[in-house]
């Protein structure tokens, strides 16, 4: 085998594709079942949670069983990380988007896209602060925080803060994900996913 199938076998690259692909299928199917074309707003579920779902299982795709070989190999591992961060995100939104197809300005596409990119990056920043099987922790508490306790806010402040749940233009929603994904990106590639000893 060479060294990117290598890679992408030991960070179990296949089964996290595969979960990516099962994850779309289902936010397509309950996009489906809300009657969204009636009301763009019965969206918002699918905005907010679809993303978070591809979020998790990226996140588990960053855990390295032999973090003490990583750290003495030759090569320089932040391309490998950048790159498997980078290419996770892109498809996850790419295999979401047509679950919210149309309306663009709402809960739409780039609402999806804005999403998941700002849950890839939590996740990759609390790979990097709890290890990959509990990075999906944070994105879950702050996402569903925001769902439950944001119903309604929109511009201002809250554009930030509350940017899982905002229409697809909002530039201070935009600004945070975008923020979120470039940190927690360039923070797991330099430093990988926190070590996880074995329990005995």
């Amino acid at each position: 085998m060479t060294g990117p199938l290598l890679y992408a076998r030991s960070r179990a690259l296949p089964l996290t594709l595969a979960a990516l692909a099962g994850t779309a299928a289902f936010a397509v199917w309950a996009a489906g079942r809300l009657d969204a074309y009636l009301d763009p707003e019965r969206r918002v579920p699918i905005v907010a949670l679809a993303p978070l779902l591809a979020s998790a299982v990226i996140g588990t795709s960053l855990y390295s069983a032999s973090d003490e070989l990583d750290r003495t190999a030759v090569r320089p591992w932040w391309p490998r990380r950048l790159a498997q961060v980078a290419g996770l995100a892109a498809l996850a939104a790419l295999l979401v988007t047509p679950a919210v197809l149309g309306h663009a300005d709402t809960f739409g596409a780039p609402s999806v896209v804005r999403n998941t990119l700002g849950c890839t990056g939590i996740t990759a920043a609390a790979a990097v602060l709890l290890g990959a099987r509990l990075s999906w922790l944070p994105a879950f508490g702050y996402v569903t925080a925001v769902y439950l306790g944001s119903h309604g806010t929109r511009w201002g402040a809250a554009s930030v803060w509350a940017w899982p749940m905002q229409p697809g233009t909002q530039p201070g929603a935009w600004a945070a994900a975008m923020t979120a994904f470039a940190l927690g990106t360039a923070l797991y590639a330099v430093r990988g996913a926190r070590p996880e000893r074995a329990r005995g």
